[in-house]
């Protein structure tokens, strides 16, 4: 299967911008350390002090995605059952830097796909909670994402592309998940809020438990069998039964959908992972799941 690298920084970001921008726009943060915590696909993080962290986009793409997290996630922030990363401060384009960027709160523990939970099965519930409180009727400004959230037939002609360079046993098996998916009805309900993004490296762990869900950019509405393939990405199935009972509202074909979604993501995740293994591992995981 062909791998490809992730985006390239459409700009220079650095820990002296950090530095420069909070410097001109939030002076009381300014003397807090500064330290990388991950240059991703769409961000520069950085930790700031013990409690905050800078998050600077590095594609236009994700600029966007920024804005939306920053009008959003305070309103809903309020009704989630975990932690997550609320703005506190919404830094301002310069003339050294194009877009909008946000201080966020530092939130304990490390990503899930370095540090599984003690008890899956707690966790799954955990999840499956998080859920249902996030996937409620969103209003008609939401935003929207052409890739997420939308129906399966949209992801088709990316999942038999990269199928083609998969191992010929694996392909029929993943076919027939994916025609099977594809065969379900479709979302005929409201579009629901989305995180958009959900998979284990963007749940934190802490303690063992789940603590917190982070990296809310591509934030959205649409169907829910979006968000509910994290089910494949961190579960074995009788975990994941735990997490679509906790949910309570999956009927027969938002549950298949879901899996053509954890197909779709997987199939995303192994080809653009070239230099990141975690994403890739991600990646394999679900896929073998999917498959089972």
């Amino acid at each position: 299967m062909p791998i490809q690298r992730m985006p390239a920084a459409e700009v220079p970001v650095s820990v002296e911008l950090v530095r420069r921008l909070l410097d001109e726009q939030h002076p009381d943060l300014a003397e807090l350390p500064v330290e990388v915590l991950a240059n991703g696909w769409d961000n520069l993080v950085c930790r700031l002090g013990e409690e905050f962290l800078v998050r600077l986009p590095r594609r236009a793409m994700a600029a966007e995605l920024v804005a939306h997290e920053q009008r959003w996630l305070p309103e809903l922030a309020g009704r989630l059952p975990l932690p997550v990363p609320a703005p506190v401060r919404v830094g301002q384009p310069t003339a050294q830097y194009p877009w909008s960027w946000s201080v966020v709160p530092f939130l304990p523990g490390r990503i899930a796909a370095r540090s599984e939970p003690d008890d899956l099965w707690s966790a799954a519930t955990t999840l499956g909670n998080f859920l249902g409180a996030l996937h409620t009727p969103a209003p008609s400004e939401a935003p929207v994402n052409r890739f997420r959230g939308i129906p399966l037939a949209g992801r088709a002609e990316g999942v038999l592309a990269a199928l083609t360079h998969v191992d010929p046993t694996d392909r029929a098996a993943a076919l027939r998940v994916w025609e099977a998916a594809r065969a379900a009805p479709a979302w005929d309900g409201p579009p629901l809020w989305l995180h958009g993004d959900l998979h284990p490296a963007n749940i934190l762990v802490d303690r063992g438990r789940i603590s917190a869900v982070i990296d809310f950019g591509d934030l959205t509405c649409g169907d829910p069998a979006t968000d509910l393939s994290v089910a494949w990405m961190l579960f074995a199935a009788e975990q994941r039964a735990a997490l679509r009972q906790a949910y309570g509202r999956a009927d027969d074909a938002t549950w298949e959908r879901s899996r053509g979604w954890a197909l779709a993501l997987s199939l995303v995740f192994l080809t653009h992972s070239a230099d990141n293994p975690l994403m890739y591992g991600i990646g394999e995981r679900a896929f073998r799941a999917v498959l089972e």
